[in-house]
């Protein structure tokens, strides 16, 4: 099994293409859950409900997680709209270059 860790190191892959940090840095994912049939959920969000690349993003964080954590056999998102993103939400890096 994979722990959360190594699902976000996975999911940090992917960069938000709006602003060029990963969904990890931004604070956009909030959970990683792998059982014991390598099945891995990854709890995120966007940061609107607008996103015009909803479908591709997800689309990429299942990919990365394939992709990266090799015994993997499945990736279900589990996109959540509470709590909802802020910009508080991110790392310091991505706050100062973004406020």
């Amino acid at each position: 099994m994979y722990t959360k860790e190594e699902i976000f190191k996975a999911v940090s892959t992917v960069n938000d293409p709006e602003v060029g940090f990963n969904l990890v840095e931004m604070g956009l994912i909030y959970d990683g859950v792998c059982d014991e049939k390598m099945n891995v959920v990854v709890t995120m969000t966007l940061s609107t409900k607008a996103c015009p690349l909803h479908q591709m993003i997800l689309q990429w964080v299942e990919e990365a997680v394939l992709r990266e954590l090799e015994k993997v056999e499945h990736v279900e998102i589990d996109l959540v709209w509470e709590p909802a993103w802020n910009i508080s939400m991110a790392s310091d890096e991505v706050k100062q270059k973004l406020s």
